[in-house]
């Protein structure tokens, strides 16, 4: 399993801690310290919609250029802005066995724990 985000969140620091408490292995990619696969964006884009990848509640986007907020209008330049600043992507973002995860939602985990899928 492995959980996207960036360490010093707030929210990733609180899945993070689920996981651990679950005794979950999972592996850790910091978008500050690994920055942002293109071709890994682009799959979750696929799946979650850029609307929903892309953050624009977070103080990130809130300080953005009005220009470069402007310019987001699709997938292509959604993605163009998270690689640049990867704080705009929603966090975290978890791969496990055959389903994905986007924020975190202690419930939502807690039943995905009890099936299997969060492992």
């Amino acid at each position: 399993m492995k959980l996207y985000g960036i360490r010093n969140c707030d929210t990733v620091k609180k899945a993070r801690k689920f996981l651990e408490e679950a005794g979950v292995d999972y592996s850790f990619h910091d978008y500050k310290k690994e920055g942002v696969d293109a071709d890994k964006l682009a799959a979750f884009v696929s799946e979650f919609g850029w609307d929903t990848v892309l953050n624009k509640k977070g103080t990130t986007w809130r300080k953005l250029d009005d220009d470069v907020k402007e310019s987001v209008t699709d997938a292509q330049s959604a993605m163009a802005v998270m690689i640049d600043n990867p704080s705009t992507i929603k966090r975290p973002i978890v791969e496990a066995q055959g389903k994905n995860f986007i924020g975190f939602d202690p419930v939502a985990w807690e039943m995905s724990l009890e099936l299997g899928e969060l492992k």
